[in-house]
């Protein structure tokens, strides 16, 4: 299948990759050239511009938009419902807010474009081990984009799924996403726990290599945990300030509105928001973590990191 993706960072980039192994066509386009010639170097067609990019398409186009959520993406989807016809399909894998969706369907609707939302978990493991998939919008669309969806998901038919109508995708993401950042609170104060008993010196990472086989907490968070600490136990280099995309934000106001109680989420939320504050050691762990299954930036204890 021939797919334009637009926004070729972390994700974007690796999900090419990932296309050009399963012998799909992938033209691609990214603000910043060096990123589009070296996914040239590896089989895709570069775009210079959004124009070159649709032109180069072949009709009914498919175009997938992996870019920031807000302006990037907004700015990018309006440029595009100028430069598309009648019968193409607009994609946006970003991690845009829910409410967005019905909005940015209806303008594109308007023109005959068809529109999905969908949302990516897979980090920089992606490429490997495949993406997990969450998508939002009209069934027929979901079926055109199906060859796509099968060669990015773990396997054909697992990992990927039609969640329900337009915005659908993005909202089970936001949910996901607030559910990471429980679940990564829980690991790190347990292990904070664990190595606060001083008095047994204990071995975190031998622990968490215990915990890995048979355990009901074992996951690949743990996986990534045992990864970390058998590196480093103590994590002094990292600073411990944890950023948040939004989307655990966006969880928590839902809930909210909703009147519907999430205290672990809306918890490790403003424990995130503390981490800027001081330096406890289950900051610098879950920065770590976040480095290991995304690819984040991992500041350093000596930085002044900005919020």
């Amino acid at each position: 299948m021939q797919i334009g993706m637009v926004g070729l960072g972390r994700m974007g980039a690796n999900m090419v990759l990932r296309l050009l192994r399963n012998g799909h066509e992938c033209v691609v386009f990214d603000i910043d050239a060096p990123k589009v010639k070296n996914l040239t170097e590896a089989g895709a067609k570069g775009a210079s511009t959004l124009l070159d990019l649709v032109s180069t398409l072949d009709r009914p186009r498919t175009l997938w938009v992996m870019l920031p959520a807000g302006p990037p993406t907004e700015e990018t989807i309006t440029a595009l419902a100028e430069l598309v016809d009648s019968g193409d399909l607009i994609v946006d894998g970003g991690n845009s807010h829910y409410r967005e969706d019905a909005r940015k369907e209806a303008m594109l609707g308007k023109k005959g474009v068809h529109y999905l939302d969908v949302g990516l978990s897979g980090g920089i493991w992606g490429l490997e081990q495949g993406y997990s998939i969450m998508i939002g919008g009209e069934a027929d669309d979901v079926k055109r984009l199906k060859p796509v969806l099968e060669a990015l998901a773990s396997s054909p038919d697992k990992g990927w799924g039609h969640v329900g109508p337009t915005g659908a995708g993005h909202y089970v993401k936001m949910v996901h996403n607030g559910m990471i950042y429980g679940l990564l609170q829980a690991y790190a104060e347990g292990f904070e726990l664990l190595k606060n008993k001083k008095e047994y010196d204990l071995d975190l990472h031998g622990i968490a290599d215990i915990w890995r086989y048979s355990s009901v907490a074992r996951s690949w968070l743990l996986d990534l945990i045992s990864a970390a600490l058998e590196e480093d136990q103590d994590l002094e280099d990292i600073a411990p300030h944890i950023a948040d995309s939004g989307e655990g934000r966006w969880t928590v106001m839902e809930a909210i509105e909703q009147n519907c109680s999430i205290p672990i989420i809306s918890l490790s939320l403003l424990r995130r928001l503390r981490s800027r504050e001081e330096a406890p050691y289950s900051d610098r762990l879950i920065a770590k973590l976040r480095n290991l299954f995304g690819g984040h930036d991992l500041p350093k204890a000596s930085s002044t990191p900005q919020t």
